[in-house]
């Protein structure tokens, strides 16, 4: 079982690595930091592979500009980030992004917590129903349709049908000053 953890972290090191190139650390700041963690449940067995930290980084401008409408006019309501989908798109991931290469399953609404201050977090659970190699994520504000605020590329997990995935998505909104 451990085995199989640091074999995909390995594999997945490059999608890892962003947390440490990109973010802001300067002074004066706000700092988004975005975290996706997975978990792979075996439909047959219910056996639960933790993935741990697939992605970081990636809230993209289509997210951003919905969340300073909220702020300008409140037209919008940015609680409606929530919704989880998965796909098998591998062109890597770019502010510009509006939706995921290629979204497979139905998304899913996530369970919404602050655990602390500045912390987001939403986790749900998507079910396969036929084989696929998953490697995208995306947070969206609507079931269908709708802005996507975050978008993570990782390193591929195959499904088979009744598999599931378990996201874990934690923004983390780091103030400076």
């Amino acid at each position: 079982m451990f085995l199989h953890k640091w074999i995909y972290k390995v594999r997945n090191f490059f999608h890892r690595l962003r947390e440490f190139y990109g973010t802001s650390r300067t002074v004066g700041r706000i700092a988004c930091k975005s975290e996706l963690r997975a978990i792979h449940i075996k439909g047959a067995s219910g056996a639960r592979r933790d993935l741990g930290v697939v992605s970081r980084r990636v809230v993209t401008n289509a997210g951003v500009d919905f969340m300073a409408t909220e702020f300008f006019d409140g037209s919008v309501l940015i609680s409606t980030f929530n919704y989880h989908a998965s796909g098998t798109g591998v062109a890597a991931e770019n502010v510009t992004d509006v939706a995921l290469g290629t979204e497979v399953a139905s998304r899913v609404a996530g369970t919404k917590t602050h655990p602390s201050a500045g912390v987001y977090r939403t986790v749900a659970t998507i079910s396969y129903v036929a084989p696929f190699t998953i490697t995208e994520h995306g947070i969206f504000s609507a079931a269908a349709a709708g802005t996507l605020w975050d978008r993570s590329v990782f390193a591929a997990i195959g499904v088979v049908s009744g598999d599931s995935i378990q996201f874990t998505y934690t923004l983390t909104i780091v103030a400076g000053g």
